[in-house]
């Protein structure tokens, strides 16, 4: 049975106990009419990251009430910001906090962290290395080092691959883990989506990239930093730093389909669907 298979079972096995937008109800025949008439349809669009756990979440959101219909595409998290303060879309999706510059250019965008997400340093899984020092992983994505033998591996070129400017994945790791004086080698892969990361690198020999914890599979080897795995438990105790919010965005306060949408999101069915994708609950 799949994860989103999974979930849609779990929140229809809630949906006595969940009514109208959003909030808990109290099973009453009012409130049951009262949900059934929730209808419409939203757009969302940004960020990558966000996109997968966005649409299982609109899945069991329509499952919940069928005349409710939430179409979920991506672009990236600068689109998503751009689209929901021009109104080309309901919702934007962030995967990294808003700049303050786009807080200066829409200010009245309004800001719901919906899930924490781990950023990963993965390679290609045939490399002989288990964890990078901090300043290891700099260097590669620098291009100062530039052969596995230089840090511990055997002796092959290491292939750097990274997203595109403007990718709310890349602008985190930036700022969490390359720090404000490296910037990401010219010579770098660059990719548009964390999904064509993760293909690029379990079929790259000698690779290395960056992926947000909801895409990590077998493929590819998930690299320790200064000997902190990147798991959600060492995620959600602090130990491992790399961590960033998952955000959606609206133009003002968001009312309707959206803020209903939005408020199932914070409930406890939609918290676990955030936790079985991947992802930290920030309840």
């Amino acid at each position: 049975m799949s994860t989103k298979t999974r979930a849609l079972i779990l929140v229809s096995m809630a949906a006595l106990l969940f009514t109208g937008c959003g909030r808990p109800g109290s099973g009453t025949e009012q409130n049951a009419a009262e949900a059934d008439q929730l209808s419409g349809e939203i757009s969302v669009v940004g960020s990558t990251t966000v996109q997968p756990v966005a649409e299982v979440l609109a899945g069991a959101f329509e499952t919940l009430h069928p005349g409710c219909i939430i179409t979920v595409q991506g672009g990236g998290s600068s689109v998503g910001v751009t689209s929901a303060a021009q109104g080309t879309a309901d919702i934007g999706s962030v995967s990294r906090d808003i700049a303050a510059d786009e807080f200066q250019q829409y200010p009245d965008l309004v800001v719901f962290t919906i899930a924490r997400d781990g950023i990963a340093v993965v390679s290609d899984p045939g490399i002989p290395v288990d964890g990078l020092t901090l300043d290891q992983i700099r260097g590669i994505f620098s291009g100062e080092v530039t052969n596995w033998s230089s840090v511990g591996g055997s002796d092959m070129p290491i292939v750097v691959v990274s997203r595109e400017e403007g990718s709310g994945t890349r602008g985190a790791f930036e700022e969490l883990v390359l720090g404000d004086e490296v910037q990401i080698t010219s010579g770098a892969i660059l990719q548009s989506s964390n999904g064509a990361i993760l293909t690029t690198v379990s079929g790259t020999p000698g690779s290395i990239g960056y992926l947000s914890f909801g895409y990590l599979d077998p493929s590819v080897k998930a690299l320790s930093i200064d000997g902190t795995a990147p798991t959600p438990e060492n995620a959600a105790n602090g130990s491992y730093a790399a961590v960033r919010p998952l955000n959606l965005v609206t133009n003002g306060d968001p009312d309707g389909l959206a803020r209903a949408w939005i408020d199932f999101i914070y409930s406890a069915d939609g918290q676990a669907i955030v936790v079985e994708q991947g992802y930290l609950s920030v309840n």
